[in-house]
């Protein structure tokens, strides 16, 4: 009896000791949610009525593993059919939700803004977006992990997502099991991304190809593809040609130009013409220029922003942007904007060399962001408990790896650029098209970059001839302008139309 009773006590024992020890259970995994609601948009005196999804969707890896509960936000046309083309559309940063195309044009409602001033407190104005593409194609808004509702979960971790080729991935996985999903994989397939959005876009484009999604159309609003064109690195001429044709056009619309010919049009042309036979053999000479010659191009210049001959020549033919920005209207106590530079703000010092804030990011920043979360957690029914993340910038960890696969070479960072993926996406697919959207007036990436970049693209004609540029009086969201937002809805509309003739 006592030998059965020091058994039993044994095996409590064991048992309770194997309990205590064994390696506790993961956590579970936070579940995803989706708040459904009915919306509306007219567009051409037409009501076109949506059945919207906004919360997250479980993103699982190539192993089917969990990694990500992704945001996004959904306009299906009710009763729309599965051959009704499908955008998925997100903005760029790195680091920025999409609530920027969201409330400026893509959903069913914009927020109203005083452009090109600056805007009052609230109460802001959503009204009906009749610049939508609404009737001709569903949209998804997406917002990149780190942003808007979208966190990493399982094993993953911010730094799975955040980097060139990481983030490429996690767009791709996305978009092919959101089609799945909702049984739209052979819908017409469309990308949309503005600034950081188009050099994601030229990647994504040719990855999700190369697993067998093939895109009828991919939109890229306010483009950069190679971050030469922006980057005023020492001993790189590249930059400073390319932003003065919207130096100049700026300088135009402030009226700092003398001779402004006929419109902003032929203007910019006679700028391009004069930076490729002026102005690019002149900096290519270096310190070889000799005096007079740098006077006289210095004074050219002069002529083609306004600024003066004695700065031209004191910078050595080149000024940054952030420079511009300061010494366009540096006598009038102002700067203008990087984003649209048809805003200007106050210039809180005259003597900096730089400016110290974005005018029209300023300006209609407070607009956006309230009217937005105001929009998301009230029509579109997103529980207030949620914390909707306008950008990743203040995310711990958050550090974006510029590393993309094919722009190493000899151990080292010799670029960063997606344009070679979306050279091969063009000359492996016949049929996709890409629009580029372009803002005269946009000083952060600007149109003659996208310009030079396009014109490397070492494939044929035939190819070159799928890719359609289109150009508006505003800025780096030229949707803010209405006559540019109109004139946004056709061109896209156009392009979209074209891609779906057979």
């Amino acid at each position: 009896m006592h030998i059965r009773l020091l058994a039993l006590f044994l095996f409590i024992s064991i048992s309770t000791w194997a309990q205590e020890t064994a390696p506790e259970k993961s956590a579970a995994l936070p579940k995803a949610q989706v708040f459904e609601s009915k919306q509306s948009v007219t567009i051409d005196g037409k009501v076109v009525n949506l059945n919207a999804k906004a919360g997250t969707m479980e993103l699982r890896d190539e192993d089917n593993e969990p990694i990500a509960l992704f945001g996004f936000t959904a306009y299906i046309k009710e009763n729309g059919g599965k051959d009704r083309p499908i955008v998925f559309a997100y903005n760029g940063g790195p680091g920025s939700s999409s609530y920027w195309l969201h409330m400026g044009i893509m959903g069913p409602k914009r927020i109203v803004v005083d452009d090109p001033n600056y805007n009052q407190g609230a109460p802001y104005s959503l009204v009906n977006n009749e610049f939508s593409i609404l009737d001709i194609a569903d949209v998804v808004m997406m917002d990149p992990v780190g942003t808007g509702l979208s966190v990493p979960i399982g094993k993953a971790t911010g730094k799975d997502f955040w980097g060139v080729d990481q983030d490429i991935r996690s767009i791709s996985l996305f978009i092919m099991q959101f089609l799945k999903a909702h049984d739209r994989l052979n819908s017409p397939k469309y990308i949309f991304g503005e600034s950081y959005g188009t050099f994601r876009n030229a990647g994504v484009m040719n990855d999700l190809l190369g697993k067998g999604y093939a895109l009828n159309g991919v939109i890229m609003v306010s483009a950069v593809f190679d971050l030469r064109t922006l980057f005023f690195a020492p001993n790189e001429d590249l930059p400073y040609l390319v932003y003065l044709p919207t130096m100049a056009a700026t300088s135009w619309y402030h009226n700092k130009v003398a001779d402004k010919g006929a419109d902003l049009p032929s203007f910019v042309q006679k700028v391009r013409e004069f930076t490729e036979k002026e102005y690019a053999p002149a900096l290519f000479k270096g310190n070889r220029i000799s005096a007079a010659e740098k006077s006289a191009m210095a004074v050219k210049l002069q002529g083609l922003t306004g600024i003066s001959a004695e700065v031209w020549e004191r910078a050595n033919l080149k000024i940054t942007a952030d420079e511009y920005y300061q010494e366009l209207l540096r006598k009038e106590g102002e700067t203008v904007g990087r984003l649209d530079s048809r805003y200007k703000g106050i210039n809180i010092d005259p003597m900096a060399m730089s400016a110290f804030t974005d005018p029209q990011s300023d300006a209609i920043s407070p607009a956006y962001t309230m009217g937005f979360l105001d929009y998301y957690h009230g029509s579109l029914g997103v529980s207030k408990d949620l914390l909707y993340a306008t950008s990743a910038y203040s995310k711990e960890g958050f550090r974006w790896d510029w590393k993309h696969q094919g722009n190493n070479f000899w151990g080292a960072d010799a670029a960063v650029t997606t344009l070679p993926d979306m050279a091969e996406a063009l000359s492996k697919d016949p049929y996709v098209q890409v629009l580029i959207m372009n803002g005269y007036y946009d000083l952060a990436t600007v149109f003659h970059g996208v310009e030079h970049s396009i014109s490397r693209l070492e494939l044929p004609q035939s190819a070159l001839d799928r890719i359609v540029m289109t150009y508006y009086e505003a800025g780096h969201m030229m949707y803010t302008h209405l006559p540019s937002a109109k004139l946004f809805r056709e061109d896209l509309k156009k392009f979209i139309e074209n891609t779906l003739r057979k």
